[in-house]
């Protein structure tokens, strides 16, 4: 075997162990999860969101001056319904699923329409990072994740 086929079938073999883990049913379970998360805030349910994220979380979502903690992960949700206003809509981009072993790392665009009582919309974009670890019982929680809103580009 030559060199340069030497190479080449030792990039064949490691391209899977760093590509993302993309199209695999671990991902897609993971990626089902993102969806609820979003469901459940279109229905202000905050008891089910709730229950998405592990007690011991911590994170910085974009609404926040400062990294959170699980018992104020629905502030931001409450400080929007606590003025009237309902997720209208939501369309998420899935970008990159990484699974290691029990944790999945998810990232993914979500634009959002927001409506306020009188009916009006609002529209936005957002970049989401969240680690999801699986749980003894096979379920997946957020452990930590961040937010931003996107530039000017919508990215």
């Amino acid at each position: 075997m030559t060199r340069f086929a030497r190479q080449a079938f030792a990039l064949i073999l490691l391209v899977p162990a760093v590509l993302p883990t993309q199209n695999s049913p671990t991902a897609d379970a993971v990626w089902a999860q993102e969806q609820s998360y979003w469901q459940l805030v279109q229905a202000n349910d905050l008891t089910g969101y709730r229950a998405l994220w592990d007690d011991n979380f911590l994170g910085w979502p974009y609404s926040s001056p400062e990294p959170l903690r699980k018992p104020h992960i629905a502030d931001w949700i409450t400080d929007r319904t606590s003025t009237g206003n309902t997720l209208q809509s939501f369309d998420l981009q899935r970008l990159a699923i990484q699974i290691t072993g029990d944790l999945a790392t998810v990232t993914y665009r979500a634009r959002t329409t927001w409506v306020d009582k009188q009916g009006a919309p609002t529209t936005g974009t957002m970049r989401i990072i969240h680690t999801w670890r699986r749980t003894p019982v096979g379920s997946w929680q957020i452990i930590s994740g961040m937010s931003s809103q996107t530039n000017a580009a919508g990215h």
